[in-house]
């Protein structure tokens, strides 16, 4: 048995949320439209698909576009969002401070919420000027050990602890031995 096209599942459940969005019942749309009440509920189930005239007089019945019952809504999205493969997320391999950073986050969250995985190498210090007014950033150890200096004040990290620090003053990142961490730069 194969499974059903998305697009009948779509229909059969914008077909029924638009019904219910209106408060009619199946009857009340079988009587608007024309579409007998078994067919409509049979369509609603996805086990049926309509001819294009029950299709036609649905969408009159229940005042909306022949489009908007067979695309998605506007905004609506899979489940899955988006797939990037390890061998396409972007890396940045900084040198002079022995870090490899992959950058987790989607391009569209530059300047809003950002998400690293950093790799730090033995003796690895990456220092950061001032970001912008209100930034925080948020480093968890995944391994290793990391000392985190904002404005001055240190603090360690050990494997499972999480710093939240403002990030809008300068500020390090120091490992003293071999670590990874996941850093959250939030914006404001």
């Amino acid at each position: 048995m194969s499974p059903k096209p998305e697009i009948a599942l779509r229909l059969a459940s914008r077909l029924k949320a638009e019904r219910t969005a209106k408060g009619l019942s199946l009857d009340a749309l079988a009587k608007l439209s024309g579409v007998s009440r078994s067919m409509l509920s049979q369509i609603e189930r996805g086990e049926s698909s309509p001819t294009v005239a029950s299709l036609w007089n649905l969408t009159r019945a229940l005042n909306v576009d022949f489009a908007e019952l067979l695309d998605a809504p506007e905004g609506e999205k899979g489940p899955i969002l988006d797939v990037v493969r390890a061998e396409h997320t972007p890396v940045i391999h900084n040198k002079s401070a022995k870090c490899l950073i992959r950058i987790l986050s989607a391009p569209d969250d530059v300047g809003g919420t950002e998400i690293y995985d950093i790799h730090f190498e033995d003796g690895a210090c990456l220092d950061s000027s001032a970001h912008k007014t209100g930034c925080v950033e948020a480093i968890t150890v995944l391994e290793g050990a990391l000392e985190i200096i904002s404005n001055g004040i240190s603090e360690n990290a050990k494997i499972g602890d999480t710093i939240r620090y403002v990030a809008d003053q300068d500020h390090a990142i120091r490992a003293p031995m071999k670590a990874r961490a996941i850093l959250i730069v939030k914006n404001a």
